[in-house]
């Protein structure tokens, strides 16, 4: 099935109901006038020459009509993150995937305080140039039996591109991501299969669609059910976003653990009541957050994994099957084993190794990079990357990236479990982050990046011997008031690290 067909069905279905409400300006767009929309906007598509088509925008119905008009116009919408280096981004976008046009808005550059790069498109001039007759045509054609409808926007197959997303960039430069049609279908199919979601539900766009958990969650999703959503353009607004959730009863909330923190400090008693599913992914869950939810607000948050690759949900908890320190069972149709690190042989349950998956929701591969992709994905496995286990139930554990253990006087030290020892100790809302930082005499040394200067080092470390061995123990703390994350909330290891090492490099 072709997702932008699924979209055409969902709004004849429902034509007068809301599918976006904008949060920034209070506006509703119902699935009638976003499918006029997209197909008026679908005109200027298809004359850009590109196959490719950049689309720069922050979460609304704009955003949402670019997706679709590019769709429609039988081209693959590419995503740009904006939150950081947009220009670059966007050049990088172009030289990557060998775009012309890239689809943003003024006032994006205005509050983001970016110029124009060559190619860009304003929204708000393109709709200037839409004519009453071209408005008239468009409300026509939408009112089409959907079996014509279909047939008259582009057409194609389940494995077609539906759209490329870049990844975080966190440890090296980012690659673009080609995920199908048939790729994030399989993904929403695996999530209906677990939890009890309909077009009575409303979802919460808090996270940008250049970032794969909010284009698939918090877009493809409420879209193909004819589900309410509620966009937020900023998503470091938390409180506007919590507010949100109370006033529209949001019922399924995703996000990652740094968001969930502060959706917690913003809070009050009651904003949560309305929520069925709060899911949390990209980075580890703390218990400290689960606990204060269920205290605060009787919530339960169930943790889960994904990747971009893997469009992007491989497991997840769920009220049915859920078990503390896990990330839950893998989706149906989703495969997972754990490979030991040198051998490559199939670990036992309880065998820590690398997480491989296979399955529908695998990507089509890097765009114009068949080494990397072929590095990756071997007789249909794809390597993610990370380190985990299963237990003897089929839960999936995440141990932390492979990138992110370093060897240390002959021993692999998680960086994510010092992290994890760490928030046990220190002080609460204080935010940390361990990083290695090489050293040409010493080797690699473990440091850390808090968010406040009020700890006792020696006292903090202490308490970390009683659970880790010496080597593993930060030998530096470095005060980063603002600890570099991305728009996702995942935390930005590159910057982390550049700075510490700036830090060190001071000390010396």
């Amino acid at each position: 099935m072709l997702l932008h067909h699924k979209f055409i069905e969902c709004a004849k279905k429902y034509p007068q109901k809301v599918a976006i409400h904008e949060q920034m300006t209070g506006s509703d767009t119902t699935y009638s006038k976003l499918l006029i929309a997209s197909l008026l906007m679908a005109n200027k598509v298809k004359h850009y020459k590109s196959k490719y088509i950049g689309i720069m925008l922050p979460p609304s119905a704009g955003c949402t009509i670019a997706i679709l008009a590019t769709l429609f116009a039988g081209k693959t919408p590419v995503m740009i993150n904006y939150s950081t280096g947009a220009s670059q981004n966007c050049l990088y976008a172009q030289k990557k995937c060998n775009i012309r046009t890239i689809l943003t808005s003024e006032k994006l550059l205005e509050k983001i305080q970016e110029e124009p790069v060559k190619g860009m498109v304003f929204l708000e001039e393109l709709v200037k140039k839409i004519n009453p007759l071209e408005k008239i045509k468009a409300a026509a054609i939408s009112k089409l039996p959907t079996f014509v409808l279909k047939s008259i926007v582009s057409g194609g197959t389940e494995e077609d591109e539906l759209v490329i997303l870049f990844t975080s960039g966190s440890e090296k430069d980012p690659k673009a991501v080609v995920l199908s049609h048939k790729n994030i279908m399989s993904n929403i199919s695996g999530i209906m299969a677990i939890l009890s979601v309909s077009s009575n539900d409303v979802f919460i766009a808090n996270l940008p669609f250049f970032h794969v958990f909010g284009l698939t969650i918090n877009l493809w999703l409420p879209l193909f059910l004819g589900s309410k959503i509620v966009a937020h353009a900023n998503p470091l607004d938390y409180k506007s976003i919590v507010d949100s959730i109370r006033k529209h009863k949001v019922s399924v909330l995703v996000a990652t653990p740094t968001f969930y923190y502060w959706y917690l400090k913003k809070s009050t008693k009651g904003d949560f009541d309305s929520i069925r599913y709060a899911i949390a992914g990209a980075d580890k869950l703390q218990s400290q957050t689960q606990e204060e939810y269920l205290k605060h607000h009787n919530l339960h948050i169930y943790e889960g994994y994904g990747t971009t690759e893997t469009s992007p949900v491989v497991s997840t908890n769920t009220p049915d099957a859920n078990k503390f320190g896990s990330i839950g069972k893998p989706l149906p149709g989703m495969r997972v084993k754990i490979v030991n690190i040198d051998t490559d042989t199939e670990c036992a349950p309880g065998e820590e190794g690398k997480i491989l998956v296979k399955g529908n929701s695998v990507m089509k591969g890097y765009f114009g990079d068949f080494e990397e992709t072929s590095l990756r994905i071997r007789n249909g496995w794809y390597d993610t990357g990370d380190m985990g286990m299963l237990d003897d139930e089929g839960f999936l554990y995440h141990r932390g990236r492979l990138k992110r253990f370093v060897k240390i006087a002959g021993e692999m030290i998680s960086l994510t479990k010092v992290e994890s020892v760490m928030d046990m100790v220190l002080p609460e809302g204080t935010i940390c982050c361990v990083v290695e930082i090489p050293d040409s005499i010493k080797g690699a040394e473990i440091v850390a990046a808090v968010t406040t200067a009020e700890i006792d080092h020696r006292k903090v470390r202490k308490m970390m011997a009683k659970h880790l061995p010496s080597i593993a123990i930060p030998k530096r703390f470095h005060v980063i008031e603002n600890i570099p994350l991305a728009t996702s909330g995942k935390v930005n290891f590159r910057a982390v690290e550049d700075i510490c090492r700036k830090l060190e490099e001071e000390i010396k």
